[in-house]
């Protein structure tokens, strides 16, 4: 692995890959493409997390130019529409997005000579799953146009693979913890940073869906193992849940851990919110049979310290944070009320 190529490099989790990828691949040469969206969501705008870029390009995944192909021996795929409210307010942007444009990418690397596809995909996948936990040949239930365009992606990502072109789709938990440019419309960093500034976590369901999580630190890890991935280890194509076992939690058991660390937290739960649906538990067992050396390292605990010192280092107290840079959605919107962007999610020339 001597280049690799990391699509939607820019956003939450971009930054974490990249600075995982180089420092344990000093010499490896690492391009980035972007829509740019999100680049302004820094929280420390000193630090610019495309430092450790060799190369970065602007555009639209949708028009993704194959030129940059050239030698790249991994494609990291993690371009997105990125959560369900992004999903609804912008249901074809999605579709066109996080499905076809990944599969389009991905037949281009195979023609280009690309050893390994990585893909972002997603636990979301199960939707309404109830108690029993959900391993890979478990039945799909979206409830989303995100997790549809995630099945949709994975379907159409299974006919490229073969012994040249090692495809993995990565069925992610629920992402948490800092970073350069920090999300704050994820459940484990919402209740962290509300508990901090606000004294509460509030909690607008009842608390009982079932949600699994991972670390942004140990996504990049299972990205890694699935970079260096040899057909061998789990076939051509692989689909798998990338996470902890342990790190499934109800909503509720989660917001009661963040106010035990914390202290001094009041915690309110909605027990008249209608039923969310989006309820998974899922089994991590086949990951860690075949990558047990990339599985998590991270605790819930450190976790949450790791988002309490990340805030405190940026001096951040911003109590309505669900109104700001941090919330993706918000972001979006205030770019289309701007003109910058058009509701298609594309740039408007200026």
């Amino acid at each position: 692995m001597k280049k690799i190529l990391i699509n939607g490099n820019m956003g939450y989790i971009g930054p974490i890959v990249v600075r995982h990828f180089k420092r344990n691949y000093p010499d490896l040469k690492i391009i980035g493409f972007d829509s740019g969206f999100f680049a302004g969501c820094l929280v420390n705008p000193n630090i610019f997390p495309e430092c450790n870029v060799d190369i970065q390009c602007f555009g639209d995944i949708r028009e993704f130019p194959e030129s940059i192909l050239q030698d790249v021996d991994v494609v990291i795929q993690l371009a997105a529409v990125s959560n369900d409210p992004m999903g609804k307010s912008f249901e074809i942007p999605t579709k066109e997005i996080n499905n076809k444009s990944a599969i389009e990418v991905a037949k281009l690397s195979k023609k280009n000579g690309v050893k390994n596809f990585v893909f972002a995909s997603s636990c979301s996948v199960y939707g309404a799953a109830g108690d029993e936990a959900k391993h890979e040949n478990s039945e799909l239930n979206p409830q989303t146009a995100y997790a549809k365009s995630k099945i949709e992606c994975e379907a159409g990502l299974r006919e490229l693979a073969d012994d040249k072109f090692i495809i993995t789709a990565l069925r992610f938990a629920t992402a948490c913890g800092f970073s350069p440019r920090l999300r704050l419309d994820l459940v484990l960093n919402d209740f962290v940073v509300s508990g901090f500034l606000n004294k509460k976590i509030e909690i607008l369901s009842d608390g009982s869906p079932l949600r699994p999580l991972i670390h942004v630190k140990d996504m990049a890890l299972a990205i890694e193992w699935a970079s260096i991935r040899k057909s061998q280890q789990g076939g051509m194509f692989l689909v798998v849940n990338a996470g902890a076992n342990k790190w499934n939690y109800q909503i509720k058991e989660l917001a009661e851990k963040v106010r035990d660390i914390l202290g001094n937290i009041e915690l309110s739960i909605n027990t008249n919110a209608a039923i969310d649906t989006r309820s998974y538990k899922v089994d991590f067992s086949l990951f860690n049979g075949l990558a047990p050396e990339f599985t998590p390292k991270m605790t819930i605990d450190e976790a949450v310290k790791d988002l309490l010192e990340g805030i405190k280092s940026i001096n951040f107290h911003d109590k309505n944070f669900r109104n700001s840079k941090y919330i993706r959605l918000s972001t979006l919107t205030n770019l289309i009320e701007m003109k910058m962007i058009d509701n298609n999610l594309k740039w408007n020339k200026i």
